[in-house]
């Protein structure tokens, strides 16, 4: 990747490795935009459907589990891998996120936060694309720790995300979410903790 012209850094990662603060840190340090709920927020109005929907879904909170897991549960399921419109709601509105991605970056360099952004930038001349991972126990105690949970309920928002993340991921891209060929770099958080996987990936931009 190229620092000297625009660029976009993609992150895909699994619940629960910090992966959101690490893009959010990226960020700060290469002084460009961070797309995560700005995508939302601009596809909401476009999409009023769904708007409640996924601000539920976007909300970090200890209840938020329940309604992220029925949610997806309830309008992935209808949706065929073989590419059927069964959910056109659910449908238009990756598209919509996809265009405001797509506009957003062909304006300024950014980092993207999930939203299938490896998938979006596939063929970007200038891309970095980046997997963030952990062990289910390391990520597990992570989030019991931070929203002040149980290990028990903590393992199983970390079930339902992986569960949500995949079955998205591979409804809408055709591509399994943690295949390793997706990606320039997959990074276990495990090894290095969130500042020293910044640190990492900066040394490998620069």
């Amino acid at each position: 990747m190229n620092r000297e012209e625009q660029f976009v850094i993609t992150i895909s990662r699994q619940f629960g490795t910090g992966g959101h603060e690490i893009g959010a840190e990226l960020a700060r340090r290469l002084n460009v935009k961070l797309l995560d709920k700005q995508i939302l927020n601009e596809v909401a109005k476009r999409n009023h459907v769904v708007e409640e929907a996924m601000e539920k879904i976007e909300a970090r909170n200890p209840l938020w589990r329940d309604d992220f897991t029925n949610f997806y549960r309830n309008y992935m399921s209808k949706a065929e891998y073989d590419g059927q419109e069964h959910d056109q709601t659910s449908r238009d509105l990756f598209k919509a996120q996809a265009d405001a991605i797509r506009k957003i970056a062909a304006e300024e360099s950014c980092v993207i936060v999930g939203r299938c952004g490896f998938h979006i930038f596939e063929n970007h001349p200038n891309c970095l694309k980046i997997f963030i991972h952990s062990t289910e126990d390391c990520r597990k105690r992570r989030i019991a720790e931070k929203y002040g949970l149980d290990l028990r309920d903590a393992a199983a928002m970390v079930v339902d995300n992986d569960y949500s993340r995949e079955l998205y991921t591979k409804t809408f891209t055709g591509k399994d979410w943690t295949d390793a060929r997706n990606y320039d770099i997959a990074i276990d958080v495990r090894k290095f903790g969130i500042n020293g996987a910044v640190d990492f990936l900066m040394k490998c931009i620069e």
